[in-house]
């Protein structure tokens, strides 16, 4: 880590609470033009000059109604650590997420003062041959 101090900065992905994931992106793709990424079941990924945003149903009511900001940082526990010795309190520690053939997406979670929450995330390419786990 350099001399500058920790901060957050760069956004990676934005999480939009939605009722219907799949009209939701129908709107976001054909409405409004925005290049289309993919889709799982309840969630739709769709590219915004290379911020991603995550329209989702909500599965868990505390991120139900909520919006969701991730920001990108290249080492999670650094990010965890710095933030934490300035009194943030974190409501998940970092665990992965996805994981495919090159990397594993790591996440956090916090949340501001208004009750929004705010998720670390940290794309760790896979060492060949580790991504068996």
């Amino acid at each position: 880590m350099t001399g500058q101090p920790f901060g957050l900065s760069t956004i990676g992905q934005i999480l939009v609470p939605v009722r219907d994931a799949e009209a939701a992106a129908a709107f976001y793709r054909d409405r409004l033009g925005m290049r289309f990424l993919f889709a799982y079941p309840g969630m739709a990924f769709l590219d915004a000059d290379g911020v991603r945003l995550y329209l989702a149903e909500p599965e868990d009511p505390a991120f139900g109604g909520r919006a969701t900001l991730y920001f990108r940082v290249p080492d999670i526990a650094t990010a965890v650590e710095a933030l934490e010795a300035r009194g943030v309190g974190f409501t998940d520690r970092p665990h992965v997420v996805h994981r495919d053939d090159a990397h594993e997406l790591w996440m956090a979670f916090t949340k501001d003062p208004d009750g929004n929450n705010i998720g670390l995330m940290s794309e760790v390419p896979l060492r060949p041959g580790a991504s068996g786990s």
